[in-house]
């Protein structure tokens, strides 16, 4: 199957603006069974308002979410942020298909740094979806600092990470999407933003990684681009069954 990955930058709460420039990128990569944008990708992270604004602007961002997968025959995944039936806010990440069907991961590790933990609650499942055949962990941002939470149970055969990751610690982003591939034999999609906010600039360094560690699909820093790579299924089933790691694993029970 055929992922694409999507960097871009986000002005902070012009909804309009951004997705009318994401509309355009994804065009940019015609034929993708998947499409991967980032964390909060309609508004950008912890966006002024956006715990009053969230419900409106939810509800657009995730209509417009499934219109793309409609108009493209695939599927696109992001986060946005979103009022749940208790009229909490969650960071939630939404993996859409183009009958309009999802599933969603609301984000378990709120970045307490940048006080995430005060407007958002965390979500408690950890969830696997599964699409062309390929089975996504969806993760989102600083999840990629607990490989314990993202530990492959033989289970899942690809991680998405979506991110608003500083540029200031890119060597973390970069370092960990590559020890995530190889930890857990498997294929990791990770997508950034570029450009700056208020708080910090972002470099991107968007990526996927194959389960050997290699790079096979990879946006410039600094650039607004897309790229794609085809997940190659058969090759990562031999790999696993030559070199059995996850079955030498330590067990353990997680949520």
């Amino acid at each position: 199957m055929k992922v694409a990955i999507v960097q871009h930058t986000i002005r902070w709460n012009q909804l309009e603006w951004n997705l009318e420039q994401l509309s355009a990128l994804l065009d940019q990569q015609s034929g993708a069974d998947l499409y991967v944008l980032a964390e909060t990708f309609a508004t950008g992270f912890l966006a002024e308002g956006s715990a009053a604004q969230a419900d409106e602007q939810g509800r657009e961002i995730f209509c417009w979410m499934q219109r793309q997968a409609r108009r493209l025959d695939a599927a696109v995944a992001g986060s946005v942020a979103t009022v749940d039936e208790l009229g909490q806010l969650r960071n939630r990440l939404f993996f859409v298909r183009p009958d309009g069907s999802y599933d969603y991961y609301d984000k378990h590790h709120l970045f307490s740094y940048a006080g995430e933990t005060d407007e958002y609650v965390a979500g408690n499942r950890r969830v696997i979806v599964e699409w062309c055949g390929v089975r996504f962990l969806l993760q989102v941002c600083y999840d990629l600092r607990f490989p314990v939470f993202s530990r492959s149970q033989s289970d899942y055969d690809a991680i998405i990470y979506v991110a608003n990751w500083p540029q200031k610690r890119r060597d973390v982003w970069q370092t960990l999407l590559k020890a995530r591939a190889l930890e857990n034999q498997c294929f990791v999609v990770g997508v950034n933003i570029v450009g700056s906010d208020k708080v910090c600039e972002y470099a991107g360094d968007s990526v996927i990684i194959d389960a050997y560690g290699h790079t096979i699909a990879l946006c410039a820093s600094g650039r607004i681009e897309t790229a794609s790579a085809e997940l190659d299924m058969e090759n990562l089933h031999r790999f696993r069954q030559k070199f059995p790691v996850l079955s030498d694993a330590d067990s353990f029970t997680l949520m």
